[in-house]
């Protein structure tokens, strides 16, 4: 078997891979979009909004690896040249993104936190404790994070939570958790804000982040080079 012979099975193999992968995460994706009580009586109520939310993200990436393999497999399949150049350009341009977005959240992470404060801060004060869907996202982000609020207790200053349970704070802001969680008590716990605290996660696996992050470059990369050598050996076939 020559090189572009083994090049182009292997090719086959990958977004075939590719292509059940997004299938598979396509078709979760959709379920829980469509069926979302079903899973509230599997894992508890508390979990729904965080399951109907995830399924969006599940239907976005399930379709863009769906495209992905078809593209790549039926392109080494059927050696089509126009095919691969669409499987090429659509892997650069991910990859680009890739890139840009980690130069952006390396460079302007102080901006992001301000650009989040500027949105998410003043649906926090007006909604939660009121919002049932708001109310339970936070709930559930403070209690499986550890953190309070976006930036810290003091997000709930003269919220509507706020008012409503005599000028006391979320039970996640104090330490050891508390009922009558008042500003002494708040302060005193310095429990860290959401933001910082999944900043401080990240940090802390940023070993196992970066390794993820340059696996996936690897294999858009790899992805790219095979498919642009297939490309440019129909020429001379």
């Amino acid at each position: 078997m020559g090189c572009f012979s083994f090049l182009k099975v292997m090719m086959i193999l990958f977004n075939l891979a590719i292509f059940l992968g997004g299938g598979t995460l396509l078709g979760v994706g959709i379920w829980v979009a469509v069926d979302g009580s079903s899973f509230s009586n599997i894992f508890g109520s508390s979990s729904t909004l965080l399951f109907v939310n995830v399924s969006y993200f599940l239907i976005v990436i399930g379709a863009i690896l769906v495209v992905l393999g078809f593209l790549g497999c039926c392109g080494a399949q059927k050696e089509s040249k126009c095919l691969l150049i669409m499987f090429f350009s659509i892997v650069l341009i991910i990859f680009i993104a890739e890139i840009a977005a980690a130069v952006v959240a390396l460079v302007y992470t102080s901006l992001a936190e301000t650009i989040l404060e500027s949105t998410v801060t003043p649906t926090l004060k007006d909604q939660y404790g009121k919002v049932p869907e708001v109310t339970q996202f936070w709930d559930t982000t403070m209690s499986k994070v550890k953190c309070c609020g976006l930036t810290n207790y003091t997000d709930f200053n003269d919220s509507y939570y706020y008012k409503k349970h005599n000028n006391t704070y979320p039970e996640f802001c104090c330490k050891p958790v508390s009922t009558q969680c008042n500003a002494t008590a708040a302060h005193d716990s310095n429990v860290q804000g959401c933001f910082q605290q999944l900043l401080s996660d990240i940090r802390t696996n940023a070993g196992v982040v970066g390794g993820v992050a340059a696996g996936i470059c690897a294999l858009e990369i790899a992805a790219m080079v095979v498919s642009m050598y297939l490309y440019c050996q129909l020429d001379k076939k």
